[in-house]
């Protein structure tokens, strides 16, 4: 049977449970009866207890059993926020307490209790999902203890190990306004001691690393959650193509200029960029964007109105490896990242002075004329506005907010303090104007394989494995840049990369992704990032056998120039064979086959083999039989 016990101040709620099981339980009994269930007071223990043998049978099905009670239930993982929160909300009222202490009551927590650690540590994990942070400690050692034997006296009992979790701070705010207890004595008992209180403590969400032990080689695996895309990992939540942080639906509208078009003169003496033109395309096509919002055909009604309330789009470049080629730069150099940094700038200040003239001839973003109230996370996180005068309680303009409190619109004031002052006071057509995408796809087919978004040019000559229909693995096919097919064209016509002819040489300033070291790439999105408000993909590729410390060394690098995030690339041919594949990298790569009758068969990457009535590279038919897309295509 399952019994549920409420002690105390939980008796009240007694009728409420009672109630609940009994829609919970109906249809279950095994003979065709109305089955109810009652409670039961002991008034000598403060006691009421509900048992029933159907509702073990109900809970049973959902995988709560008297094995599974001391772990979090399989349901609870799968479940959805109000499943979660649910479960959380029971537990704590079960086992949990509002732990007041310190000198004159000074401190709080929300605490729960259990012996078995890994229970805690499940819901440690639940909690993390909701941004509540929380500790777990050994309350107490296993051993004897005196405790009462039921009959009026004590007895000595072995008791295991005791243990708490602890939400403090900020999640323990999080934890009151978003979960909470079930009933209201321990929700009031925080409420009173909150009360006047001004919790402007900024709590630390970092963990301090103890120790990092290798333990050997692992294999690792792309996981996802098909409705999400999204998979949860030590209460961390983990999602794919994490380049475009947005807001509950929100959506990523995006475009990118080619910057390859505003380079007068390439490969010469004289090659310069045409900041001018630049500068009106991009208000142009800041004005497009902005159209493109009204058209926006999203299906759902809340996408479409967080869309047209912020506005927001993302305009981007494509093409800056193959500029800075163009104009006789290394990418990576001083000058580049100089370059990079001024493309960026032009782009975000342009975009902002059509967003002013966007707004008085159309109107602003409607969160601009919101009105929002100042509370004491605003004036913790921005000390300015108390030295603006600014007060808890108070009422603050979107417009206001976003033009003089946003710490990317104070750089934008840094570069024009007379444009962000009027979009303070009128507001802008739209929230965020600059994110820089992949542009995989419009880089190859729309701008002759200039180089992709933010990135150099992966290599000057490469392969591309590409799906044909009717084929049973992937194709290889040549592709050339964009720079090295207009340096043929204006320059000479026989130059070939690592070409060890004089006459088909290129200039050294012609290099690819694995010639520019990792922390060059870094500097490149660091020169970026100052100006783009939203996100930027980036790659930095580092050689195959690259020393880990070396590796290392380029997380911490990032961190110190300031990065959102940061992602490397080392090829690994028994890993993955990627879409873009450089010659060398077939050639210097051994693949093994095992046929049907066990024999083995030995060949380079670049071979051609037939098998199955069809000819295949090595490689990607290796990839193909290993990633069980042979066939499907």
């Amino acid at each position: 049977a399952a019994v549920v016990n409420l002690w105390g101040a939980d008796r009240a709620v007694a009728d409420t449970v009672v109630a609940y099981v009994n829609s919970l339980i109906a249809g279950w009994a095994e003979r065709p009866r109305n089955y109810q269930v009652g409670s039961v007071a002991i008034p000598d223990l403060n006691l009421v207890m509900i048992r029933s043998v159907i509702l073990a049978r109900v809970l049973a099905q959902y995988g709560f059993t008297a094995e599974t009670k001391l772990k979090v239930p399989e349901i609870v993982w799968r479940g959805n926020e109000d499943c979660v929160k649910g479960y959380l909300r029971g537990l704590f009222q079960a086992d949990g307490t509002v732990n007041i202490a310190g000198n004159n009551d000074t401190s709080c927590s929300v605490r729960l209790a259990s012996s078995q650690q890994s229970l805690l540590k499940d819901v440690q994990r639940l909690l993390a999902n909701f941004g509540i942070f929380a500790c777990v400690s050994k309350r107490r050692e296993a051993g004897n203890r005196l405790l009462p034997d039921g009959k009026g006296g004590k007895k000595e009992y072995a008791c295991q190990a005791d243990y708490e979790l602890i939400i403090y701070g900020e999640s323990r705010e999080y934890f009151m306004a978003d979960i909470g207890f079930l009933t209201d004595e321990k929700n009031r008992k925080y409420a009173q001691w909150v009360q006047g209180k001004a919790l402007n403590k900024s709590q630390r969400f970092m963990s301090r690393i103890a120790e990092i032990t290798h333990v050997g080689r692992e294999a690792v695996f792309d996981t996802t959650q098909a409705d999400c895309n999204t998979v949860i990992f030590n209460g961390l939540v983990t999602g794919q193509c994490g380049e475009q942080p947005l807001p509950p639906y929100g959506s990523c509208l995006l475009g990118s200029v080619n910057l390859t078009k505003f380079v007068v003169e390439p490969f010469t003496e004289d090659a310069r960029f045409d900041w001018e033109t630049y500068r009106k395309v991009v208000k142009v096509f800041t004005r497009m964007l902005d159209n493109v919002v009204e058209i926006n055909g999203l299906p759902l009604a809340p996408q479409r109105d967080e869309i047209l309330r912020k506005r927001r789009h993302g305009m981007g470049f494509l093409g800056l490896g193959s500029t800075i080629t163009l104009l006789g730069m290394k990418y990576g150099s001083k000058k580049s990242v100089a370059f990079t940094q001024n493309v960026s700038r032009e782009m975000a200040v342009a975009g902002w002075e059509a967003a002013l003239d966007l707004a008085r001839e159309k109107g602003p973003a409607p969160i601009m004329n919101e009105e929002f109230t100042v509370t004491r996370a605003m004036l913790r996180k921005r000390p300015e506005m108390v030295k603006d005068g600014w007060r808890v309680g108070a009422r603050i303009s979107g417009r206001v907010l976003h033009a003089r409190y946003s710490r990317y619109m104070q750089r934008i004031a840094e570069a024009s303090p007379e444009l962000v002052d009027e979009l303070a006071e009128i507001g802008a057509r739209f929230t965020h104007h600059t994110s820089i995408a992949p542009t995989g796809t419009i880089s190859l087919s729309l701008a002759n394989n200039a180089s992709n978004g933010i990135e150099p040019s992966f290599a000057h000559h490469y392969f591309r494995n590409v799906i044909r229909e009717g084929k049973k693995s992937k194709e290889k096919i040549d592709v050339f840049s964009f720079e090295l097919l207009a340096y043929r064209e204006l320059v000479n016509s026989r130059a070939m990369p690592d070409s060890q002819i004089p006459a088909e040489k290129l200039p050294e300033y012609f290099i690819s992704a694995d010639d520019i070291g990792p922390k060059e790439h870094v500097d490149i999105q660091a020169a970026a990032q100052l100006w783009v408000d939203s996100s930027i993909s980036k790659t930095a590729n580092v050689p195959t056998d690259y020393k880990y410390e070396d590796f290392k060394d380029i997380y911490m690098y990032a961190f110190e120039q300031g990065l959102k995030g940061c992602t490397t690339f080392r090829f690994n041919p028994e890993a993955f064979q990627g879409v873009l594949v450089k010659e060398d990298d077939l050639k210097n790569t051994t693949y093994v086959f095992t046929l049907e009758d066990g024999t083995e068969v030995e060949a380079r990457g670049d071979q051609e083999i037939e098998y199955d009535g069809e000819m295949h590279t090595a490689a990607n038919l290796f990839d193909a039989l290993k990633e069980g897309y042979y066939g499907k295509f």
